[in-house]
């Protein structure tokens, strides 16, 4: 019985010395946890602008005007990102007065710190036969580089300019570096690529597939081949892709059919295209990629004063009509339209001043046809945007700029092929919409097509400005994955995405 009370006891004692040691345990792992975080405050351990902001409860569609007031809006990350919608319920602080435009978007004054942050871009003093070497502009002085207080190279008119992305933000980012150039100012070059939000490749790639993709019969390769191999590696060589995997990197292939060799080489990087059409979704896709508008080649509706009745044209199309791929409802949609009463649809190219013809036809009409050809876009969309004429889409797998931030909806129709090519569908929807409604989305036109304008020196709000932004809004899903590709980096750095095999022991298992 003594024996029996005397274990009972020992095994009370036991338990008792447990829960002390554990409670000791776990005041010694608190407080060194709270000593790591004091001594763990040093610059650059977190970034602290990408910490979520307190207030923030949701992001609602900036398309819903009844879901939230446009009062309680505040940037977020500086001007990389549009307005998002917060909770001041039970906030005594007073906003600083922000300057807001009709789009409900909010732009930053000098008198809010939090906008002063604008793009960091490193860019690639990449020889001149990557990028204004293939304009004919020969390099002066020893430098790569034009001088653009003297003279800024031209680019290629014609069907070429609807491309010509990759020279518009070039030129944007010399001129940040050059003082008394006015221009916007969402992103600007530096030298120091530890410093720089992204890596940007200068290769004007869609001119460079337009001059020179064909082979010539002295040579074995194309110049555009021979352009993309030097590029793949010159840009895999370099030290600021090899950091990052490439994850980084800002590579322009706007021309559906460039970068078709070093698309497959430098995957990782983003890229800015007008379409996925002819990529695989492991190569390009939405989240990893940007999407950018074309040039339209058409001239600008300046000072339209047109209405609901001054445009005698229902509904417009100009353009080829047998078309491979996705593009076979433009020849049925041809045969459905071709006899209706006011609609234009025919047969049309940029030959015998079809672009003088075009622009005369777009501004005179209320509907303009974007009907998807070899690829979902065409440069006929922003043709029509910059006509004023209410683009209506045909386009099932369409992709279009700024989406996450720009509601479409608002200025376009759009129309699921499968609709479309019903017999009587398409021309009864058209002639369903109303007066009132047309001049609605007319006006919303006229409100948005600023973000569609390429031009130098870029100003606030144009299509310069606007993909810039586009690639900031990136930037922290960027870090992400450059964060997560560097966790086994004292291992060695992985080869082209892949993780390179380490070999067992021998008498391993």
């Amino acid at each position: 019985m003594a024996e029996k009370h005397s274990s009972s006891s020992l095994g009370v004692i036991s338990r008792k010395s447990m829960f002390c040691l554990f409670s000791l345990v776990s005041a010694l792992f608190i407080l060194s946890w709270f000593l790591m975080l004091r001594s763990t405050g040093s610059a650059g351990f977190i970034d602290l602008s990408l910490l979520p902001h307190p207030k923030l409860n949701s992001v609602i569609d900036i398309g819903n005007s009844a879901s939230w007031n446009r009062n309680d809006v505040e940037p977020s990350i500086g001007n990389r990102a549009r307005a998002i919608p917060v909770d001041n319920e039970g906030d005594g602080g007073e906003e600083k007065p922000q300057e807001k435009d009709d789009l409900g978007d909010v732009k930053c004054n000098s008198f809010d710190n939090n906008c002063n942050q604008v793009l960091k871009v490193f860019m690639y003093d990449l020889p001149s036969e990557f990028h204004f070497g293939l304009l004919d502009w020969k390099p002066q002085g020893g430098s790569v580089w034009p001088d653009l207080r003297a003279k800024v190279p031209a680019y290629p008119g014609g069907l070429n300019l609807q491309h010509s992305i990759e020279y518009w933000l070039t030129l944007d980012l010399l001129a940040s570096e050059i003082p008394g150039i006015p221009r916007a100012g969402s992103a600007v070059r530096v030298q120091n690529s530890s410093e720089a939000d992204v890596i940007f490749v200068p290769f004007f790639s869609s001119i460079s597939y337009n001059r020179y993709s064909k082979v010539n019969p002295h040579q074995k390769k194309s110049k555009n081949k021979s352009l993309e191999e030097k590029l793949v590696k010159f840009v895999t060589s370099q030290k600021e892709w090899k950091r990052s995997g490439g994850r980084d990197h800002v590579i322009l292939a706007h021309h559906p059919n460039s970068m078709l060799y070093a698309r497959m080489k430098l995957w990782t990087a983003m890229f800015i295209l007008a379409d996925f059409g002819r990529y695989s979704p492991n190569i390009a896709n939405v989240g990893k990629d940007v999407i950018a508008p074309y040039k339209h080649v058409i001239k600008s509706y300046a000072n339209d004063s047109s209405n609901f009745d001054s445009r005698p044209t229902l509904l417009y199309f100009q353009g080829a009509i047998y078309r491979k791929d996705g593009g076979f409802a433009r020849q049925e949609l041809f045969y459905a339209l071709k006899d209706e009463k006011d609609v234009h649809f025919q047969f049309g190219s940029v030959q015998k001043d079809g672009v003088s013809k075009a622009s005369q036809g777009m501004h005179s009409s209320k509907f303009c046809l974007n009907i998807a050809g070899d690829t979902p876009s065409s440069n006929r969309l922003f043709d029509a945007i910059a006509s004023h004429c209410v683009p209506v889409i045909i386009s099932d797998d369409i992709e279009l700029p700024y989406e996450d931030v720009l509601d479409y909806s608002q200025f376009c129709i759009f129309v699921r092929t499968s609709d479309a090519v019903r017999e009587k569908f398409l021309i009864n929807l058209v002639r369903s919409i109303k007066k009132d409604e047309w001049t609605r989305m007319w006006q919303r036109l006229k409100e948005v097509e600023n973000f569609f304008e390429f031009q130098y020196p870029s100003k606030e709000g144009d299509a310069v400005q606007m993909i810039w932004q586009a690639v900031a809004r990136k930037v922290p899903a960027i870090r992400l994955k450059v964060n997560k590709f560097r966790r086994f980096s004292r291992f060695g750095t992985p080869k082209d995405g892949v993780l390179r095999k380490i070999p067992s022991p021998s008498n391993f298992w």
